[in-house]
């Protein structure tokens, strides 16, 4: 590769000369240049000077079945010889969306058997938001068209996709909102649980949030629900078991659609094919993305229930939308490989039966007791772990998420990528990680966590 011509100071002054990143503050980057990822391998990254790093994010919550595997290179180079390029507008398809098509409904839950393709998970949910609101407007119900979100949700950075997520600083920068689009408490027990409560009874409180807006818009004037199963970027905030059913019980009775954003939690991270699956979620529409390829080519699939599909067939006339790359026979070459591998590799089942619950075991069990731990969360090949100055109040430390960032700093240095959100780490590894690399893990992130802890507390 060209890179090679050039020194890591060479590529950090083009980097900083042309390329603007995201979710970055480009001052800041220009004054420290950028880490050169230059190549991968199984669950490792390496960069330009050839350091070595755990890859506890998957990439970015994508790279499934990890790095270097060859079948999915050859995919694409095989489709590309064959057909690099087609659209699926003017009645027109091509074999590789019609039969990844027709294996997503096959591992999917059994009321969804209809596939909208897209490039990213953002566009998967500004599709959603427009097939919705076409649907209601079929049956007859045009204004049945607000969207109930969550605060700390993240469904992308298109305009819909920031207007559905509840993050406040992206809402900051966006200057005019997709209209009708309404936002409630988070199923956040650690920070948002009262004293005394349990768990159970929280669940249905952030439940009761979605039918408190519900009533308050008139039900006839809500379209639907929209959450991540956990919330991802958010901070990996996973539901107690009591929030789903309630959730699925208030949809039914509104009649308002339940709309599931996989696009992390999709293709086995939580121990099934599907989130829905583990917790039992019968959605009318799943947003996946990411690990649909493990990342290897860009590509999403909206899901779409038959209560959905059947109101498009019988009723007819065209749906306006659509993207050049909606479909595209390379990406879904590569996704019919990849989803062959983890069926082939029994990493779905891995996860459910062996690797999560050891990851959960090790995570509580080392990790859990440190001094800079106030809570540990899993929930298959996710994990949260809670940052506090005091373990027993649950006290942060002053500057918001300055801690979690010096721990970030320190696992990248000593070899273990992870993330930082807010006051909370965040864990995603790739699921071909076995009880060794999860040992490994443990062990750089206790290492972190320590040298975290003397500079932390040496801070007035």
């Amino acid at each position: 590769m060209t890179y090679q011509n050039y020194s890591l100071k060479q590529l950090q002054a083009i980097d900083a000369a042309h390329h603007l990143h995201p979710f970055t503050d480009h001052k800041e980057l220009r004054g420290i240049g950028s880490r050169m990822i230059t190549r991968a391998d199984g669950p490792f990254i390496y960069d330009s000077e050839g350091k070595e790093i755990l890859d506890g994010m998957a990439g970015l919550w994508c790279v499934n079945i990890g790095y270097g595997r060859s079948e999915l290179a050859d995919a694409a180079h095989a489709q590309m010889k064959e057909l690099p390029y087609y659209n699926n507008f003017f009645k027109c398809s091509t074999p590789t969306p019609t039969l990844l098509a027709k294996k997503i409904a096959e591992l999917a839950p059994k009321n969804i058997n209809q596939v909208f393709f897209g490039s990213s998970g953002s566009e998967a949910n500004d599709t959603a938001v427009r097939l919705v609101r076409h649907y209601w407007a079929l049956e007859g119900k045009p204004q049945k068209n607000r969207i109930i979100s969550r605060q700390m949700a993240y469904h992308g950075s298109t305009i819909a996709g920031t207007s559905l997520g509840g993050m406040e600083g992206m809402h900051g920068q966006l200057g005019g909102a997709v209209p009708n689009i309404v936002h409630v408490m988070m199923p956040y027990a650690y920070e948002l649980g009262l004293p005394g409560e349990s768990d159970h009874d929280f669940g249905l409180r952030a439940a009761k949030a979605v039918e408190d807006a519900i009533l308050e818009a008139g039900a006839e004037n809500v379209a639907a629900f929209i959450g991540e199963p956990i919330q991802g970027a958010g901070g990996v905030k996973i539901p107690p078991a009591s929030y789903w059913p309630e959730i699925q019980r208030i949809c039914r009775k509104y009649d308002v659609l339940l709309m599931l954003d996989e696009v992390i939690t999709g293709y086995g991270r939580t121990g099934e094919w599907f989130a829905a699956q583990s917790m039992g979620i019968e959605a009318d529409t799943i947003t996946t993305a990411k690990a649909l390829t493990s990342g290897y080519q860009p590509l999403s699939a909206l899901l779409v229930g038959d209560r959905i599909a059947s109101t498009l067939v019988e009723k007819g006339g065209e749906f306006y939308h659509g993207y050049t790359y909606s479909g595209h026979p390379v990406a879904c070459a590569v996704a019919l490989k990849n989803l062959e591998i983890i069926e082939r590799e029994g990493m779905v089942e891995r996860v459910k039966n062996d690797t999560g619950p050891y990851f959960a075991e090790k995570l509580q069990a080392r990790i859990a007791p440190h001094g800079l731990v106030g809570e540990v969360r899993t929930f298959g090949f996710l994990a949260a772990i809670e940052i506090v100055k005091d373990k027993k109040t649950r006290e942060r430390f002053m500057e918001p998420g300055s801690a979690a960032v010096t721990i970030r700093d320190h696992a990248i240095a000593n070899g273990m990528m992870l993330r930082a959100t807010g006051d909370t780490m965040i864990m995603s590894p790739p699921l071909i990680w076995t009880r060794d690399t999860i040992d490994m893990a443990c062990d750089r992130l206790l290492m972190a966590l320590d040298l975290a802890e003397a500079d932390l507390r040496r801070k007035p």
